[in-house]
């Protein structure tokens, strides 16, 4: 099931325009360029703005979303006819053999249940040529992140065109061992509307991950850090093996 601020009309509308700033996928397009990929798989590819840039790059994408309302808005961006869209997740695509996987922002942490975090390591596994690479981030559990995950810390009024003020904030709703659970809401000042949207991510050491990449049969070739939240994620990239072909 996809997050309402993903999966609803009203908030899939506004997501870009609330978080404009994506400076943070500036190094998954660094690292396409430094593996040469020309063909990328983009799990949990949201609105598509990671998908566009790599589509812009004259890179071949293949992008799969959960949530059909952030698809939609995808498939309405320009260059959008450049990539090929699929609603659901690993189980629902054709089979393929792409140099790179890519998984970013919340994507793979959004992933909670430990088996669809298995089966969705599997496909990805599975999409990739033997040598071809993935890549992810998730929040390194000591950094506790969530707390700063208040509204007095994250509360914002935001004047969009053609929509309004939103007003927005977040704050966490439960904690219960490596599962966080945070609230958004918003307020359309235009009509008065309120809208939440629930969400819950897994905070997974780096030896979690590693011993489930792998379980699957991943190689993990190095874990670096995020550049722009030093100290705060880990960016992990593995390779399925040549061995594999």
């Amino acid at each position: 099931m996809a997050d309402e601020c993903f999966g609803h009309p009203r908030l899939a509308a506004i997501y870009d325009p609330l978080d404009p700033d994506r400076g943070d996928l500036d190094p998954y397009l660094r690292l396409a360029g430094e593996l040469g990929a020309r063909r990328v798989l983009d799990i949990g590819c949201g609105t598509g703005v990671f998908a566009l840039l790599l589509a812009g790059r004259g890179i071949e994408v293949v992008a799969v979303d959960p949530a059909l309302a952030s698809l939609d808005v995808a498939r309405a961006k320009p260059g959008a006819g450049r990539v090929r869209w699929f609603h659901g997740d690993t189980e629902d695509l054709p089979p393929l053999r792409v140099d790179l996987v890519t998984m970013t922002a919340n994507v793979a942490q959004a992933i909670a249940g430990p088996a669809a975090w298995r089966r969705t390591l599997r496909g990805a596994f599975e999409a990739l040529r033997p040598g071809g690479h993935l890549v992810f981030e998730t929040r390194d559990p000591a950094a506790r992140a969530w707390e700063d995950w208040t509204r007095e810390k994250s509360h914002r009024v935001t004047e969009l065109p053609g929509v309004g003020r939103v007003e927005s904030w977040v704050r966490v709703i439960d904690t219960d061992g490596p599962l966080v659970t945070f609230r958004w809401t918003y307020v359309f000042a235009a009509d008065g509307q309120v809208l939440t949207s629930d969400s819950t991510l897994r905070f997974r050491d780096r030896a979690e991950v590693e011993g489930e990449l792998a379980a699957q049969g991943f190689v993990v070739a190095e874990v670096r850090d995020a550049p722009d939240r030093p100290g705060k994620e880990f960016v992990f990239l593995a390779r399925r093996p040549v061995a594999d072909a």
